[in-house]
């Protein structure tokens, strides 16, 4: 049986030091080869079953999250699943959101006519959650700087006032131990921790469908599909499959195995990995006088004042992030202690 440490080299071998999983992961070598089969089939007319490899990325997905598959839709933005979830509010709805969340979780909140928006420092969501709140949109982890929603109290809160609940596991999906089962609404997109190429995003709802009405559901979301590509669908699929975008198949095709890789890993371990990582960096930035933004817990380190060193940092070979004035270093499983000691070095 392979280690986790090499199950990792076999499959990743990054030429740089890539501390930038928050803006995009890096591919497995078994999704290369994956998106290169399914493009050469497709070059020379030979026929694949790509729609197959959606049911597995969305089956492996919905393990990886504790749900059952049949609460799990497949699409590509978690903008459009944020639509979806705006428009099935009623007139004149409350929606509280954190402070400088992610503009494809908030903003389509805002554009929706007819919604009260209120907004309020991540770590007083759960406080401020009110008689009269009908949905609390928050990410599981701030994009920006890390920080991790305190998600039981939140979810308790929108418990106590007969709200419901909607996080964007974007940045904590593939390490965080997140209970999507606790929410009603949980949006992700695969190419950040998950390992997926670009174009896969998740939408998990409950068991009732949530109320929400499928508006943008073409044939793909018929109960029988290749029966629905002609004039209205008859039979809407029974299973939250009828909120499915028209999927981006050649990168479902990847994502399947990004999603396996996760699964032989175990979450558990890619955490504690993770977390060793940044807690690396957090000590080495209190011996250079750095202090980063507050965020335990999180394998997402955003330094204050250091965002301007980012150009250069590229230049050396090591990729981070410039986010609003700060850097922004990620560490996934296909890091080292090596990676953090270079960009720590870089920085003295």
């Amino acid at each position: 049986m392979e280690t986790f440490e090499s199950l990792v080299r076999s499959e990743f071998a990054p030429k740089n030091t890539y501390l930038n999983t928050a803006s995009s992961g890096l591919l497995a070598a078994r999704t290369v080869a994956a998106l290169r089969t399914a493009v050469a089939a497709a070059a020379e007319g030979r026929p694949t079953d790509m729609f197959g490899d959606v049911e597995a990325a969305r089956a492996s997905f919905a393990r990886l999250l504790g749900v059952p598959a049949s609460r799990v839709a497949a699409g590509a933005s978690v903008a459009v699943y944020s639509g979806l979830v705006a428009a099935s509010l009623p007139e004149g709805a409350e929606v509280l959101t954190a402070e400088g969340d992610f503009s494809s979780l908030v903003n389509p909140f805002h554009v929706r006519a007819g919604l009260k928006v209120r907004t309020v420092p991540l770590e007083r969501v759960a406080e401020n959650v009110r008689p009269g709140t009908a949905l609390v949109a928050v990410s599981a982890a701030q994009s920006a700087d890390g920080r991790v929603a305190d998600l039981p109290a939140i979810r308790a809160a929108a418990r106590t006032h007969g709200a419901r609940t909607f996080v964007d596991a974007s940045q904590s999906a593939g390490w965080l131990d997140l209970d999507a089962d606790g929410h009603d609404y949980v949006t992700c997109v695969g190419f950040k921790w998950l390992g997926c190429p670009r174009g896969v995003a998740f939408l998990v709802v409950p068991q009732d469908l949530g109320a929400l009405t499928p508006l943008f559901a073409g044939w793909v979301a018929g109960e029988r599909p290749w029966d629905s590509c002609y004039g209205p669908v008859e039979e809407l699929a029974r299973s939250a499959r009828r909120f499915d975008e028209s999927p981006a198949l050649f990168s479902y095709a990847g994502a399947r195995h990004a999603l396996a890789l996760l699964e032989e890993l175990g979450v558990d371990r890619v955490r504690a990995h993770d977390l060793a990582l940044a807690d690396r960096f957090r000590a080495g930035l209190d011996t250079l006088g750095h202090r980063p933004v507050p965020a335990p817990g999180s394998p997402i380190v955003s330094v204050p004042q250091l965002g301007s060193r980012q150009p250069q940092l590229s230049e050396a070979g090591i990729e981070v992030s410039h986010r609003a004035g700060n850097l922004r270093a990620a560490f996934h499983l296909y890091n080292t202690a090596d990676d953090v000691d270079r960009l720590l070095d870089a920085l003295s």
